[in-house]
């Protein structure tokens, strides 16, 4: 891939805006852009759509497609649409650029109109985006807004990704989510130009993908009894108990989603996970499993071991089942790839099973991992002869790798050197930077889970590991699990701003990453968020407390992930302000204290929550270390 020039960012965005006499900060900064571009410069000058400004999107009907998003996009708040001719204000043009690949773009804004160019039609949809983030924040109003100038900073980009694959993983197994739903999460990645949906249907906890050939898929595992609590705390479904909890997508419910995402530009890659995370299918289908198959669908009750959830490979009825199921995803599933999961896939109940243990005999398989090797291997043959490339999670490197297998690595990196050394692609998503489930800040402060992922974490995110060809990275994405997360306002509050991050990361490269320009942009789009009504969480603001133990004494370190921040705090257990204390070097505890209270300031007001934690409970996380 040949490399843009590295250019001007914020500080071409600072200076036009700053130039600026007849703008407010709030509209001046709406460049501020994520991901941010390759090449860009601006000036103090603007231009302005009203209801005569038309859109010139030639007599490609793919271009006129994207003219007509624009215009949706636009017209709640605008209250009007634009007019769309061959020639306009607004023009969109494919040019004969292949520098620019299939998703790279020109973008030029004079105060007479705007430029849109590309090679391909998907580059032209990304500068669409990007004409979108510089228009004032009050354009994803869901209501018509009086009185404002439509106006975009004038200024030249050229741009394009680094990455071709840059997703977010979605599951829908552990709490269903509908399809407006998923569209919606759709419609929200493609406003920061990613570009893969990666779509987890089945696991321990539900089947949610209609296969017309095997109904009881959906009939019975869909549906669980209702829970809430703490997640692996939940008592077992109890015999009798309705199964009301659920639900699936039929095939037509996918083919709309489908038609969503591509007009986004958006590959859809379905997840289907064998043969280990199967404890929804073994209760449709009990005569898959090895022993003794579940009677009900796991709840978020501790089984891992004790319950089967795997799939038995020594019976050849396994495999014609499979097929059925693939069958209809690669019909249904456009995409040349399908994910078959192949992760924490628990062999006790292989070591067990006598069928299982025939299976590795017949087969010459010294041990449960080349089994689990060898269902990797038939289910790519499988998928080959349907026209598909198989995908797995970085397990499927145990007993060894298919042959044309391409790897998602998320226990680290290490997975995916591996795969990317034997010249398979990999997709990087290790836990530490992509796994956005996890904590973003404090726990304390923050909805119950497990382990750290901060945004600046995800910042950090370096896709392609020192000593690896940056051809065999595809890219990477960020993993939204949903144990303990029910409702989708909860999985908007998980993704954003972290999914920012690792948008920019992807497309714009880490060559292009820096904090310090970074987090100012994010509170831009924080107010656009408002606007659109999207949450998110604000945790890159809240204090992070460290304690460590010095000469047998404890001490506390304060801090921040923005640098900027002032932090206050106190030990007399009242609540702290800027007129508090204000932490200036590591500190000891005061005699006969039993709480400390932290709070973070950001231009002389308040930023993060109010974090309060025992002393006990600072020891306690000493220990853990």
């Amino acid at each position: 891939m040949k490399k843009f020039i590295l250019s001007l960012s914020l500080a071409g965005l600072l200076l036009g805006a700053s130039s600026c006499t007849d703008k407010s900060t709030s509209e001046a900064n709406n460049a501020a852009l994520i991901p941010i571009p390759q090449e860009s410069v601006f000036e103090n000058q603007y231009f302005t759509l009203n209801q005569s400004t038309v859109i010139g999107a030639g007599q490609n009907d793919e271009l006129k497609n994207i003219a007509q998003f624009l215009n949706n996009k636009i017209e709640p708040a605008f209250g009007f649409k634009l007019d769309v001719k061959e020639k306009g204000d607004i023009t969109f043009s494919l040019i004969d650029d292949e520098t620019l690949g299939n998703e790279g773009y020109k973008l030029k804004i004079t105060s007479n109109g705007i430029e849109i160019s590309a090679y391909k039609p998907a580059g032209i949809f990304y500068g669409v985006q990007s004409v979108l983030q510089m228009l004032p924040k009050e354009v994803k109003s869901p209501s018509k807004v009086d009185n404002i100038k439509w106006t975009v900073q004038c200024g030249e980009i050229t741009d394009k990704p680094q990455f071709p694959w840059r997703g977010i993983m979605f599951d829908v197994s552990r709490h269903f989510f509908t399809k407006e739903e998923v569209m919606k999460l759709i419609d929200q990645m493609a406003e920061y130009k990613m570009n893969v949906f990666h779509w987890h249907l089945s696991d321990d906890q539900g089947w949610r993908l209609e296969i017309k050939s095997l109904p009881k898929l959906t009939e019975k595992g869909a549906w669980r009894a209702e829970r809430v609590g703490d997640w692996w705390s939940r008592k077992p479904q109890q015999e009798g108990e309705a199964t009301t909890y659920g639900g699936y997508y039929t095939q037509e419910d996918v083919k709309e989603v489908l038609a969503y995402a591509k007009e986004r530009y958006i590959r859809v890659i379905p997840e289907i996970d064998v043969p280990g995370h199967s404890l929804a299918a073994l209760v449709a289908y009990p005569e898959l499993s090895c022993m003794n198959a579940p009677k009900t669908i796991n709840v978020g009750n501790k089984f891992y071991g004790e319950d089967e959830n795997t799939l038995c490979i020594g019976k050849e009825s396994t495999f014609e089942w499979l097929d059925k199921v693939f069958t209809e995803v690669a019909a249904l599933f456009p995409d040349e790839y399908i994910h078959i999961g192949g992760d924490e896939c628990f062999k006790g109940f292989w070591h067990k099973c006598p069928r299982c243990q025939a299976r590795m005999k017949a087969e010459n398989l010294k041990n449960e991992e080349e089994l689990q090797s060898y269902c990797i291997h038939r289910l790519e043959s499988m998928l080959k002869e349907k026209g598909k490339k198989l995908i797995g999670w970085d397990e499927i490197l145990e007993g060894g790798l298919a042959p044309e297998a391409t790897v998602m690595s998320w226990r680290g990196m290490e997975g995916g050197i591996k795969a990317a050394k034997a010249n398979h692609h990999v997709i990087m998503t290790p836990t530490q930077h992509c796994y956005l489930d996890l904590y973003q800040g404090e726990p304390s402060v923050e909805p119950v889970t497990y382990s750290m992922c901060r945004l600046s974490d995800s910042y950090s995110f370096n896709p392609v590991p020192e000593g690896v060809s940056s051809d065999m990275v595809l890219g990477g994405q960020g993993n939204l699990w949903t144990e303990a997360i029910p409702t989708f306002r909860h999985a908007e509050y998980m993704l954003w701003p972290r999914g920012w991050a690792l948008a920019e990361v992807l497309w714009s490269g880490p060559a292009k990453t820096d904090w310090n320009n970074f987090w100012p942009r994010v509170e831009q789009h924080f107010e656009r968020a408002d606007v659109a009504q999207i949450n998110y969480a604000r945790s890159m603001y809240n204090a992070i407390v460290t304690p460590y133990m010095e000469n047998d004494k404890l001490m506390i370190k304060l801090g921040s992930e923005i640098a900027e921040s002032e932090i206050f705090y106190t030990f007399d257990n009242t609540d702290p302000d800027k007129f508090s204390a204000k932490y200036t070097e590591p500190l000891s505890i005061p005699k006969d204290a039993t709480r400390i209270r932290v709070v973070t300031y950001l231009n002389g007001k308040q930023s993060g929550k109010v974090i309060s934690l025992t002393i006990e409970e600072l020891k306690k996380m000493v220990e853990k270390k």
